[in-house]
């Protein structure tokens, strides 16, 4: 087997190793972060906007876990991802300091 496609192989394994990670564990950071936003910003009872936000979850997780291997850039995909954990972890922290509900 000539170098070149040993070469290959190993960044196509390092690819997926890096969509893989992003795809569960970055994604499970990410949802959680979301789906704290969304039950602090839906109205109503706060029990009512936790069940309401967490069945969301489910949809934001499959969604950008499919994302995870369908975007062409695993640098844009990471980055992607770190943002919008940080701003909605940012929003969350930001309510919760100005007396939003918990």
């Amino acid at each position: 087997m000539s170098r070149a496609v040993q070469n290959l192989r190993g960044a196509r394994a390092r690819e997926i190793a890096a969509r893989a990670l992003a795809a569960v564990p970055l994604n499970y950071a990410v949802t959680s972060a979301l789906t704290m936003l969304i039950a602090r910003l839906l109205p109503g009872d706060p029990a009512q906007a936790s069940i309401g936000a967490t069945t969301l979850s489910f949809a934001i997780f499959a969604g950008l876990a499919m994302t995870a291997f369908a975007i062409r850039s695993v640098a844009k995909l990471w980055i992607g991802l770190v943002a919008a954990g940080l701003v909605a972890g940012a929003a969350d922290w930001l309510l919760i300091a100005i007396g939003g509900r918990l």
